[in-house]
């Protein structure tokens, strides 16, 4: 007899709801069965194309069937669907951030808790074989003790192509909340949690202009920093500096840079799923690329909710746990906060390294 599947159900059937659909028939523990949006053509048509139910967010939250719902609603609503599902009696996983506030994050966190529900959240990229990878090279000692590196993201911002860029710029977006979770989130899972956030932040623009055909020339008034810069001080004892940046026309940096007592180790872009992970070690001449030691190289967007249902199955931690985001949340928040203090900001919350996936899974398996 095949293995029980979990029951999910998707709240928010925007463009990113399309890769979800597609990903899921691949883990063997999920099952999609029903889909919400407050648009309810949209809902239809996902539920349309892929054969699941169709129904409003109050009707799929309250279902009898769903078990897990996806939150892949704007930011805003995060934390208004997360606690209304926990509150029906359902496991979350919530696409980044957590919440916009700190407050939010850790209503959601205490309520899973007080109900015994997983609470988890994106990015979940982490989980990819790039970045696992790169995790076996640091836990088996390849580049020696993690002592210092770099983390760069940064570009232009999207107005000049996205048909609605308007909410890039306002309150709980801007470059460290749309992208900074790929980075802090990869960064914790290599090195474990920060200790520490030192960092100034500005807004070089405080308009910019749309440049899609949907709003041409448009004003985007800026509510949020677009250049953020800093340094992590990791409870190991790492120090990474960070940029995350929309003012930025071109650049020569890698994503990540982990530098060891023993060597030096380049990450792959942490918003995808595969490589190029690359070691040095004294002696070589140059860089020399790894193979990837893990599964899941392409796309696989979704396995974190496939994590939280093979964890509530044996009992173990999931990993794109509502802890790991929760602390995510504080470290993007503390760069403001540092920024606007001129002080060193020492972080409340400290979540657990999640556990590194096993080399040998087949595909579709995280056990």
């Amino acid at each position: 007899m095949p293995a029980r599947k979990m029951k999910i159900g998707i709240v928010g059937c925007g463009n990113i709801s399309e890769t979800y659909f597609t990903n899921a028939p691949t883990f063997s523990d999920i099952e999609i069965v029903a889909c919400a949006d407050i648009n309810m053509a949209a809902a239809e048509a996902k539920a349309t194309a892929h054969k699941v139910k169709a129904m409003t967010v109050d009707e799929l939250i309250k279902s009898p069937e769903v078990e897990l719902v996806v939150n892949l609603t704007i930011p805003a609503a995060h934390a208004e669907i997360n606690l209304k599902a926990l509150n029906a009696g359902k496991h979350v996983h919530c696409e980044k951030p957590l919440a916009i506030t700190l407050g939010d994050g850790r209503k959601i966190i205490e309520l899973a808790q007080k109900k015994k529900l997983r609470a988890g959240c994106a990015p979940d990229t982490f989980l990819g074989a790039g970045l696992q990878t790169c995790r076996k090279i640091i836990d088996d000692g390849w580049i020696g003790r993690p002592v210092a590196g770099t983390a760069f993201m940064m570009g232009r911002g999207p107005e000049a192509w996205h048909p609605n860029p308007f909410f890039f710029y306002q309150t709980g977006a801007g470059p460290m909340f749309d992208m900074g979770p790929y980075y802090m989130t990869a960064l914790v899972h290599l090195l474990g949690p920060v200790k520490t956030v030192s960092a100034s932040t500005q807004a070089s623009f405080p308009v910019r202009t749309a440049g899609c055909k949907e709003h041409f020339g448009k004003k985007i008034k800026v509510e949020v920093p677009t250049h953020c810069s800093g340094t992590l001080e990791f409870h190991n004892g790492a120090k990474i500096t960070v940029v995350i940046s929309w003012e930025c026309y071109k650049h020569n940096h890698s994503p990540i840079e982990i530098y060891g007592s023993e060597g030096s180790l380049m990450v792959p872009d942490p918003n995808t799923f595969g490589g190029p992970v690359k070691i040095f070690r004294p002696g070589n001449d140059n860089w020399s690329e790894s193979v990837l030691t893990h599964s899941y190289a392409k796309n696989s967007r979704i396995i974190g909710a496939a994590d939280i249902a093979c964890a509530v199955k044996s009992g173990r931690p999931h990993r794109a746990s509502g802890e790991l985001a929760y602390h995510v949340l504080e470290i993007m928040h503390s760069f403001e906060l540092s920024s606007k203090s001129r002080k060193h900001i020492e972080l409340k919350s400290r979540c657990a390294q999640p556990a590194p996936l096993a080399t040998n899974l087949m595909e579709g398996t995280l056990e």
